[in-house]
């Protein structure tokens, strides 16, 4: 009896602590590592979700880009956090499915050292080229590869990135060479390509739509089954020169593996409440993203499907991270 005088006293104190805990989160802001450059379209799309959710929270949520090693260095960060709900990322499919089946050793797995949050978007995809390029479209592109092999070059966010597979798909199923130059950011390569210092790529129209309304890159195809009502005059791929083409990658948030489960369930009923805001989806659907929102279930099993299908496609057309 005395020992159970000591146990409940204890054990209420802690429900007590615990619901103060649940409570009083966010109680300081939140810090979202982005493993890619500033303004590229995981970027964009962090920025404009998150200032929603930090107005529905009370609490900033600053955005910290940690570019780089195609995206691994500032994963790592966000695996190696304190799983406080303090510290989360904001994650293309490229480090969380493309990256992994490139590398021979990580540091991290993201199976193993990540809770996911929610999917947040998926990214619309084109192919660009700078003004001065001759073609106007992907049959045109594919003609000027046939004619000259290996000497047009095409712009990447580096080895492995979603730029390097897609175009990498693109030769392949067209039976075209072409020259891969990387970068160090999917920003960087689509800058290069206004400036004309590389004539093509593809990218996400979060990262170059801005660009293509201001008439400094021309948008010759988009990688969706259909026509874009945003850019209803640019034809697909695949109707223009490679039937049965489609890329297309996406945007989530993940937590340190070991984050509470009622903060996970928090900053998932966060997101998913962002993105049901109007203004949020007219900004991120004027940049080319489709709006998705998912359970963290839903997530996991997304990138361990994507993750399977990755490693199928970069072992069959001997893609390496050079």
């Amino acid at each position: 009896m005395r020992l159970l005088g000591l146990i409940v006293p204890a054990l209420a104190l802690l429900v007590s602590t615990s619901a103060i805990s649940q409570t009083a989160y966010p109680d300081r802001p939140i810090k979202m590592i982005v493993p890619l450059a500033a303004a590229s379209a995981v970027d964009v799309a962090a920025r404009i979700v998150t200032q929603k959710m930090a107005d529905n929270m009370g609490q900033q949520i600053v955005i910290l880009n940690l570019p780089g090693a195609s995206g691994l260095i500032g994963a790592e960060q966000v695996a190696r956090a304190e799983p406080d709900g303090y510290t989360i990322g904001g994650f293309n499919d490229s480090i969380m499915t493309m990256v992994p089946n490139l590398q021979s050793r990580m540091r991290w797995d993201i199976l193993r050292d990540f809770d996911p949050v929610s999917l947040v978007a998926t990214v619309e995809w084109g192919l660009i080229a700078n003004n001065q390029a001759s073609f106007r479209n992907a049959g045109d592109l594919i003609a000027a590869a046939r004619a000259a092999p290996g000497k047009i070059d095409y712009g990447s966010g580096g080895p492995g990135s979603p730029q390097h597979l897609a175009m990498a798909m693109f030769a392949s199923a067209a039976g075209i060479s072409l020259t891969h130059v990387p970068y160090k950011g999917a920003t960087q390569a689509a800058t290069d390509v206004a400036a004309g210092q590389i004539p093509v790529g593809f990218q996400g129209l979060g990262t170059v739509a801005s660009l293509v309304r201001g008439g400094q890159l021309r948008l010759i195809g988009v990688t969706t089954e259909k026509r874009l009502a945003q850019f209803p005059d640019v034809p697909t791929v695949s109707e223009s020169g490679l039937p049965g083409f489609f890329f297309n990658s996406w945007f989530a948030m993940l937590a340190p593996v070991g984050t509470p489960k009622d903060i996970v369930a928090r900053l998932n009923s966060e997101v998913l409440k962002a993105l049901g805001d109007p203004e949020v989806r007219r900004k991120l659907e004027e940049l080319g993203f489709a709006i998705r929102g998912s359970s963290p279930e839903e997530l996991r099993s997304m990138t361990r499907d994507q993750l399977a299908k990755y490693a199928k496609v970069i072992k069959e057309m001997g893609i390496t991270n050079e």
